[in-house]
């Protein structure tokens, strides 16, 4: 089996060069500089190899995917740009964010670009027109749908809601966007609709397989690992799986469930209160339940391309999903 992380890297290298070759140098200068500061810095670049590796499973040929994969980069970064904005974050991949490097306007204008700039790649791909307008419309409907997802985070925010609109709002968050890579990446392959579409929702099951897998590991990873205090969702009263089973199972035991809730959204909640929160979803069985469901949903995914035929890109796909609930381990 191909090691998933490995071959990021090797498809992260060789699609470095298409990244960094579509901003030119126009006028004016700080705008084109602020359009390249994220693409080009580098990162997983999952969603690319994704749309790559979809060609390649369909039997196309993946060289043809590649305007497609640096256009959904492109986007994915726009929507950086503007997260950042939106939530005043001063960092990102070990350096200042665009807003602080450039301004506030700058930094709009530059989201905006790489917005455009992918579109106007899509239309360039050298595939068929009918193919051309379905590709459009996935990517379309992804951004869209992510804008729907952003503005339900922000509804959401210190707020408990339940299992099912968190799912729907880390679907439309994380999940269409590799989707739209995906699906976009088996039509520029030749897929007919019907396989694009299976596609498509393999890629939607490993986006949230990703999601509620990361929110584990928020409460459950190894600092070390992850980078970050395994306190700050607790602090931060982060809404996900564990934490809507846990309420969920408490609904006939109110001191524990009043315990809960007065540590959960603490800002200033010490390392032992953190660590009672986890013991109290721990009991409650809602860690086991997140692993289960995240789990359920990578192997939903596998379930979904098990139609295609053997390859390498189809290898990579199958351990791409296993390596989303894998990872910090």
């Amino acid at each position: 089996m191909i090691d998933a992380k490995e071959y990021l890297k090797k498809m992260s290298a060789e699609l470095d060069g298409p990244i960094k070759s579509y901003i030119g140098n126009e006028e004016p200068e700080n705008l084109m500089e602020a359009s390249r500061q994220y693409p080009y810095r580098g990162g997983k670049r999952m969603r690319p190899a994704m749309a790559v590796a979809c060609c390649g499973a369909v039997g196309g040929d993946r060289s043809k995917a590649v305007p497609l994969a640096v256009a959904v980069e492109y986007i994915h970064n726009f929507t950086l740009v503007h997260d950042d904005l939106m939530d005043g974050d001063e960092s990102r991949r070990g350096m200042a964010t665009i807003h602080v490097n450039y301004g506030m306007p700058t930094a709009v204008l530059a989201g905006d670009a790489l917005f455009a700039k992918a579109f106007q790649i899509i239309c360039d791909l050298d595939i068929p027109a009918e193919r051309m307008r379905d590709a459009l419309r996935y990517v379309s409907k992804a951004v869209w749908d992510l804008a729907r997802g952003q503005q339900m985070d922000v509804n959401n925010e210190g707020q408990i809601v339940t299992e099912e609109v968190y799912l729907e709002t880390i679907k439309l968050k994380t999940s269409v966007l590799f989707a739209a890579a995906a699906a976009g990446g088996a039509l520029v392959g030749g897929a007919d609709r019907k396989t694009a579409e299976a596609i498509n929702e393999y890629a939607i099951e490993v986006g949230l397989g990703f999601q509620i897998f990361d929110d584990y590991l928020g409460i459950m990873g190894n600092p070390a690992k992850t980078g970050k205090s395994n306190c700050n969702d607790i602090r931060k009263g982060k809404c996900t799986v564990m934490v809507t089973h846990t309420i969920e199972a408490l609904k006939d035991d109110a001191a524990k469930l009043a315990e809960f809730k007065s540590i959960l959204g603490k800002m200033d909640a010490t390392e032992e209160e953190c660590a009672r929160a986890k013991q109290i979803m721990k009991d409650a069985g809602s860690i086991d339940y997140a692993m289960d469901m995240a789990r359920a949903k990578v192997n939903r995914a596998i379930e979904t391309i098990a139609f295609l035929p053997e390859s390498e890109d189809k290898e990579f796909m199958i351990s791409l999903a296993n390596y989303s609930i894998d990872r910090e381990l």
